[in-house]
């Protein structure tokens, strides 16, 4: 089949992306310019740009591409992924979401400095870069694997290249606003993508029931456990977390309008998570029946490209609209990070404006080339991701209990249960799998950081501000 159609399509898309982004850049400037206008959006995002923002994060080409590549194997039950999302987002509306809006700062290693320590927050900074890096490293992964159906004759790695050039180039153009109206049409694309391109597969199997009787019969097919409980619980326990310290995710609300806007961007954007990973995972199945011995990371843009031209270049443009939207707000996220909390924190406090601006937009440029260099190391999309978001488990533990029980914190409490919880992952990830008594490391990591956490008022008796 030819391919022309499909990427005339996709460039389609990319054109009204870009069109998009070169528009937002006068909201940009409406923000107020310097780091709170480009990084925040003026403070001013409405919640239905919010949970786009939010659903356009967490659709990416983990909740897509990966999702598909576990189903390949491992069956529907691949799509709790997604459902763990969306069941962080509503936590996060219903907990957390008005009280860090009113809180009026621009990340979480800021509020562990005004409650802890300096030292408190240069670990926060550090935690959350390792976390976000990762995970942008892998929608290079996912971009490339759609580039390199498109193009058999591209490297993979050439195909990151080409990927990281376009995330980068609509977040350093467009910044917080730019990000969240390109989620507005990513989310739509997205939909419409994996429906057409999952009702064509099972089309072509006779429907659900023709597909579990045609897969092989080790497959797990319909099977919702067959993931294994503790690791679906695990998948819960690690979104739930993420979703409440995590600087992408709490940054949507942040930035928008007040502290009802916050709440109704994470109600909205986890309806719009929900059902996006099980719809993936049927695509993921159906490749295991038409193209068995793929590389179960190909699996959704193979199956993509069986469908008719036109079609299959609304599902490929769906699943580039995942990894950009993914992409663009952990670039800003991470920037942000960087920006306020190590270059104007200890280096050059006050800017001007236009400066705070260019230094935002070279901080964007740096990490998306240290994220495309960890990118070409990656193995295993799903996995990798749930391993790094291991390490939000004390950010969440420290943030609810300085919004919800002061009372329970020490002016080391931060310090000790992140430093803690950091070594706590390395040393689960350097020992033997022999040695692992508990089926994923979001157990133990939480095991830990409750531990060090209550340890800590033992020894240090002074109370937070």
């Amino acid at each position: 089949m030819t391919h022309s159609v499909p990427v005339a399509v996709v460039l389609v898309y990319l054109v009204a992306l870009f069109a998009v982004t070169w528009w937002a850049r006068r909201l940009t400037a409406r923000g107020g310019g310097g780091m709170i206008g480009y990084l925040l959006a003026g403070r001013g995002l409405p919640s239905w740009v919010g949970a786009a923002l939010l659903a356009g994060l967490a659709v990416g080409g983990v909740s897509t591409v990966g999702t598909a590549e576990w189903a390949y194997t491992r069956g529907i039950s691949a799509g709790w992924y997604n459902a763990a999302w969306a069941a962080g987002a509503f936590v996060v509306a219903v907990v957390a979401a008005g009280r860090y809006r009113r809180l009026e700062v621009a990340t979480l290693p800021e509020l562990f400095e005004r409650h802890y320590s300096t030292t408190a927050r240069v670990l926060g900074v550090i935690g959350q870069l390792v976390i976000q890096v990762v995970i942008t490293s892998l929608q290079y992964v996912a971009g490339a694997a759609i580039l390199c159906a498109l193009f058999p004759q591209l490297s993979l790695r050439t195909g990151m290249l080409l990927t990281a050039v376009v995330f980068v180039a609509i977040t350093l153009v467009g910044g917080f606003w730019a990000a969240g109206l390109t989620n507005v049409v990513n989310v739509v694309v997205i939909y419409v993508g994996v429906l057409v391109c999952a009702g064509l597969s099972l089309g072509r199997v006779g429907g659900l029931e023709g597909l579990s009787s045609q897969l092989a019969p080790s497959h797990p097919g319909f099977d919702l456990f067959a993931m294994g409980p503790g690791v679906i619980l695990a998948w819960f326990l690690v979104m739930v977390t993420q979703a409440h310290s995590t600087q992408a995710v709490i940054q949507v609300g942040f930035a928008c309008k007040g502290p009802a806007a916050a709440r109704g961007a994470y109600l909205l954007g986890g309806l719009l998570i929900l059902p996006v990973g099980f719809v993936s995972a049927v695509i993921g199945m159906a490749a295991a029946v038409f193209h068995r011995g793929v590389d179960p990371a190909t699996a959704l843009p193979t199956m993509a490209l069986d469908m008719p031209p036109l079609v299959a270049g609304i599902a490929l443009a769906g699943l580039w609209a995942a990894d950009v939207s993914t992409a663009s707000a952990l670039l800003m996220g991470s920037a942000t990070l960087v920006s306020s909390d190590i270059v104007k924190r200890f280096f050059v406090r006050d800017l001007e404006p236009r400066q705070d601006l260019r230094l935002c937009r070279i901080t964007v440029a740096v990490l998306s080339l240290v994220t495309f260099l960890l990118a070409i190391t990656v193995e295993g999309i799903l996995k990798t991701l749930l391993v790094g978001l291991t390490l939000t488990t004390a950010y969440t533990l420290v943030v609810l209990a300085t919004l919800f029980a002061p009372g329970l914190c020490r002016r080391s409490s931060a310090t000790w249960t992140l430093a803690a919880t950091m070594v706590a992952l390395a040393a689960w990830l350097l020992m033997p799998p022999s040695w692992r008594f508990l089926p994923h490391p979001i157990y133990f990591t939480w095991l830990v950081s409750l531990a060090v956490f209550f340890t800590v008022p033992l020894f240090d008796r002074r109370r937070i501000t």
